[in-house]
């Protein structure tokens, strides 16, 4: 029953998509899969309208559903018999038990489907300021929600299998229409058989589904060049802005798709940039609603914000752009062969150079100019699957390419079908490499029971269960490592998704790890004087992070009390300067961003109040800053006090370890889930009853221990 429930629930959302496709492209496309992605980018905008509604239920979207089949009365005409279809079939039915299968992808039970939960739950958007993935723009996920509210986890993967399915048929389509069958045939097989697409569009991720979109955009443009069609024109727009709205990195596509109509009808291209708009604003409206940031989580430098600093933004940029590689001279070998970042697609890609043989073609010139704009933001992210976008032009151009020679191209692809072939894969990949294991034919149609398979298959899903039967609904639990958030209703915080939860995980540490402990001290001395605030400045660059447990201004032995009526600044992370004069040496005031000149922490006084001395308690894991003191004179001038500090060692504080415990409590947090390889597990361990905090479940080194 569960598995029929799963079929119909993606087969509802396909022939959702497919009505309102048609409904807009009528017969100036006929095309199945131009129509069920074109339709894909209007359902994803109407989901979108209801959550901002707070009308996300089941019902709701059932409603749509029936009423678009029902005018549109969708039909698709099946595929004339061919020898190709056979290669294709065989993957087909084994793609299709592994979308039917439990979700067990680490992105998609993390954060895709997540947020999806979330939102079902609360039946709309809510404000999600402690996971940056809530930012990114989830055109995609919106159609996730739809089959997830009917089906849930597997129907999501299944509505990625078919952006696969439609992918395939469009690039076969298409080179059929434009007079090479044969190359486009080798083409969608390569596409379809590729390691990484496999078991990327098998799976709740959305990057089979960029690509889907990319190459219908390109289909349609072609279309509307001959045709001049409205609907057409329309869905170019759209899918433009979809492009956008389903990943960052298909920002191009606005470019790409205006420029092409402008080169054809300046006009039109004003109506192309109009629906782009509307797919794309409600995503950067949203984002400056919840976070100041239209395009969060990136450019903080120019939106400013509490909950992305700058400086996880640099490092994120950094290590997405190499990951774990020496150098990007690996890539090539990494992403068809290896596939130790984020899959492989496949050894016949080492010749995808050969695709620049179809510059000879205007087809081919078109193709590879497609393939330039969705690869464009490639080496942002390095990864296999962020490969899969440009893929489908390369590899058409590639057999295009070497058309001259059919014979090649078929044994190409047939030669990808069989070294693509799940077994065969480990035999050259790396044991580690991202694909398709064993088949998983019972899990699929749920004669095996899904837990047991998330438990072997999914890391992380034990430590759900354990949430789930240990902590009331509504709890929040903070935790070092991601756990697959999509199956535990519980509020997840994980320490490296926002600026808070980094604070918060600096915060445990400095009772577990000696480098954050604030046993640091900087004294400022100078003579006495009356001051109307004092500034201390960051002279230095480097990698360090300043951060500041207390600052104290003395008047001799006295210091002076803090006052309500206290002006307290901070650049460049102006949020949470009050914890640098909260008199708790568990919090601390964080610069935001790694050690540049001019970063200050200033104090204003409401008057004038006399000091010769200013003490700065902090951690010794910044030795790189390098400090100087300011003072603010009556004049309302800043002037130089003191060149540098006198550094000293103080003992670690007495009850530090029950001091963050109710520092964390005061932040929100209920339960830490802490894994055993996690920084400061093992005091934890050995120190419960010191911390004050109480263990109410472990399963397979993990730990999850209850705040008083």
């Amino acid at each position: 029953m569960q598995a029929l429930t799963i079929l119909a629930s993606a087969a509802f959302t396909a022939a959702t998509c497919l009505a309102l496709g048609a409904l807009l492209l009528g017969d100036a496309c006929r095309d199945a899969g131009a129509r069920f992605v074109t339709g894909a980018a209007i359902l994803s905008l109407v989901v979108f309208a209801l959550c901002s509604a707070g009308l996300a239920y089941p019902v709701a979207f059932f409603a749509i559903g029936a009423a678009a089949i029902a005018i549109a009365r969708p039909r698709v005409a099946g595929p004339l018999w061919s020898w190709w279809l056979l290669p294709f079939a065989v993957y087909f039915v084994i793609y299709l038990a592994f979308a039917m299968a439990p979700e067990a992808s680490p992105d998609g039970a993390g954060y895709h489907l997540g947020l999806v939960q979330r939102y079902l739950g609360a039946h709309g958007f809510v404000a999600i300021t402690d996971n940056f993935y809530a930012a990114m723009p989830g055109g995609v996920e919106m159609l996730f929600l739809f089959a997830f509210a009917f089906g849930r986890h597997s129907a999501a993967a299944m509505v990625h299998f078919t952006f696969l399915v439609a992918l395939a048929w469009q690039i076969y389509s298409y080179a059929r229409r434009a007079g090479f069958p044969v190359a486009g045939a080798s083409a969608a097989l390569l596409i379809f058989a590729s390691p990484a697409v496999g078991i990327d569009g098998t799976s709740a991720y959305n990057d089979v589904a960029l690509a889907a979109i990319a190459f219908t955009l390109f289909h349609l443009l072609q279309i509307w060049i001959a045709d001049r069609a409205p609907g057409v024109l329309c869905a170019v727009g759209l899918l433009a802005g979809f492009a956008f709205a389903s990943k960052y990195t298909a920002w191009p596509a606005v470019i790409y798709a205006v420029g092409m109509v402008a080169w054809k009808n300046r006009r039109a291209a004003a109506w192309v940039a109009a629906f782009a708009a509307i797919m794309i604003a409600p995503w950067l409206l949203k984002n400056w609603i919840y976070l100041q940031n239209p395009v969060a989580p990136f450019f903080n430098r120019w939106f400013p914000n509490p909950y992305v600093s700058v400086a996880f933004e640099d490092t994120y940029r950094r290590l997405m752009a190499i990951y774990q590689l020496r150098s990007r001279w690996q890539l090539p070998m990494e992403v068809t062969t290896y596939g130790t970042i984020s899959g492989l697609l496949g050894p016949v890609f080492l010749l995808s150079p050969l695709a620049l043989l179809a510059l000879r073609r205007r087809e081919g010139r078109q193709l590879l100019l497609a393939a330039l704009v969705f690869g464009l933001n490639y080496f942002s992210n390095v990864a296999a699957r962020f490969l899969i976008p440009p893929l489908p032009f390369v590899t058409l151009a590639m057999m295009l390419g070497i058309s001259a020679i059919p014979q090649l191209a078929v044994v190409l692809a047939l030669l990808h079908c069989v070294i693509s072939w799940p077994a065969l894969v480990p035999r050259y990949a790396n044991h580690e490499a991202w694909r398709l294991a064993r088949i998983p034919w019972k899990e699929a149609l749920r004669i095996k029971p899904e837990a047991p398979y998330l438990e072997s298959h999914l890391a992380g899903y034990a430590a759900d269960r354990l949430i789930e039967r240990n902590t009331p609904p509504g709890a929040t639990i903070f935790t070092f490592t991601p756990i697959p958030e999509a199956y535990t209703s519980r509020h997840i915080r994980v320490e490296y998704q926002a600026a808070p939860n980094q604070i918060a995980g600096k915060i445990l540490w400095t009772a577990t790890q000696p480098e954050y402990a604030p046993t640091l001290r900087l004294r400022f001395t100078f003579p006495r004087r009356k001051l109307h605030g004092v500034r201390v400045v960051q002279t230095a660059t480097g990698d360090d992070f300043w951060n500041v447990h207390e600052l104290r201004i003395l008047d001799g032995e006295h210091e002076l009390p803090r006052a309500a009526n206290w002006r307290l600044t901070a650049k460049p992370y102006p949020w949470g300067v009050q914890d640098a004069f909260d008199n708790s040496l568990a919090t601390f005031w964080i610069c935001g961003d790694t050690l540049k000149p001019g970063e200050f922490l200033a104090v204003e006084f409401h008057g004038g109040e006399t000091a010769d001395a200013v003490v700065i308690e902090t951690a010794p894991n910044q030795p790189g800053a390098r400090l100087r003191l300011e003072g603010l004179d009556d004049t309302g001038r800043w002037q130089l006090l003191a060149a540098a500090p006198q550094p000293s060692e103080a003992a670690r504080p007495l009850g530090l370890r029950r001091a963050v415990i109710a520092e964390l409590k005061h932040r929100g947090i209920d339960y830490l889930l802490v894994f055993d390889r996690d920084e400061g597990a093992n005091d934890l361990r050995l120190n419960t009853d010191i911390w004050g905090l109480r263990v109410v479940g472990e399963d397979k080194g993990a730990r999850l221990y209850q705040l008083p």
